[in-house]
């Protein structure tokens, strides 16, 4: 008899566009739990409300496009459990319950609080529900019981605190309702921005998903280099371009090292350099462009694929928080 899957569980928060960061930090990596575990993927519509709950107009057509690119970027409805975080009414209700018992002082430590309040300084993040996010988080995972949660090592905090949740619910009740999950260490590559910073939809800096060729190859034409090669003739260091960095995760090694000799010696220039990574990048996105342009046309199978995962995914949150009624011995 063949044991069952163990379980994976991660989230996506639908703030903007699905950018290359998020495809190679997460997507890629999420394609490939699917071959070996039971995946459950949830677009976390309620957890862009943390920081954009001021404007919430293009919430529903990001949930969309993430959906879209989710599908056209490999993840298989018929591998992984895809679903709407908003879909799931449990999810609310467990994030209530447990932040009836969360100490303030767990949630002021978490470390993205204070990082993301610097980097976001254009918005008013001084509110109950960014900082109380992180037990919506709990909520999200512990509903599902998973075995793992595929995070980076700056996302370990989070899964602390997760874990922490579920056995002060565990000692206070006085029942084993929540398994703690084990964190699935993943290797995020370096994904720089179009102004050599961190890509990120805050700076506003993002090669995304659903962006054509001539946008893909216009963004990366206007992208900064070295800031020391001035002169077409000057020679450039590689280590310090972010251009480079794109070369390291498009180009093929025998590209990669010719960039680095001939930029070194100002054998090529900036533009051409910038031209022969728009090649493989564009060579690597169009299969993706592909199934999102037939996606686009077939909403109706987006649709489907929504519901059904939406159903299995709330037949075990039920479950879950049947348990947790008993175990707190009140209804919800």
């Amino acid at each position: 008899m063949t044991a069952p899957r163990k379980r994976v569980l991660s989230g996506m928060q639908p703030s903007g566009l699905m950018h290359l960061g998020n495809y190679l930090g997460a997507l890629e990596n999420w394609k490939a739990l699917q071959a070996q575990y039971d995946c459950y993927f949830f677009v976390a519509d309620w957890h862009a409300l943390s920081t954009n709950y001021a404007d919430t107009s293009r919430i529903r057509t990001f949930v969309r496009e993430m959906l879209i690119d989710w599908l056209a970027g490999g993840i298989d409805p018929d591998r992984s459990t895809i679903f709407i975080q908003s879909r799931i009414p449990e999810h609310a209700i467990l994030h209530l319950l447990l932040s009836m018992m969360t100490p303030v002082s767990w949630l002021e430590r978490n470390p993205t609080y204070k990082e993301k309040q610097e980097e976001i300084k254009e918005k008013d993040l001084t509110t109950y529900g960014f900082l109380g996010y992180p037990v919506l988080q709990a909520a999200d995972i512990l509903l599902y019981k998973p075995d793992f949660v595929p995070v980076g090592k700056d996302q370990l905090p989070h899964l602390e605190l997760t874990r922490e949740l579920a056995r002060r619910f565990n000692d206070i009740y006085k029942m084993s309702v929540f398994p703690e999950p084990k964190e699935h260490l993943t290797k995020f590559p370096k994904v720089i921005g179009t102004d050599g910073r961190k890509m990120s939809k805050s700076y506003h800096n993002t090669i995304n998903l659903s962006d054509n060729e001539s946008v893909v190859r216009q963004k990366l034409k206007t992208m900064v280099t070295d800031p020391a090669r001035v002169r077409r003739t000057d020679p450039g260091n590689p280590d310090l371009c972010p251009v480079y960095e794109f070369h390291k995760i498009y180009s093929p090694q025998g590209i990669q090292d010719q960039v680095n000799t001939d930029c070194r010696t100002a054998a090529i220039g900036c533009i051409d350099c910038k031209k022969l990574v728009a090649d493989r990048m564009v060579e690597q996105l169009r299969p993706i462009w592909d199934q999102r342009a037939k996606l686009t046309h077939e909403p109706s199978r987006v649709d489907e694929i929504v519901e059904a995962g939406s159903k299995r995914a709330a037949a075990v949150a039920s479950a879950t928080l049947q348990e947790v009624n008993e175990a707190m011995k009140i209804e919800t």
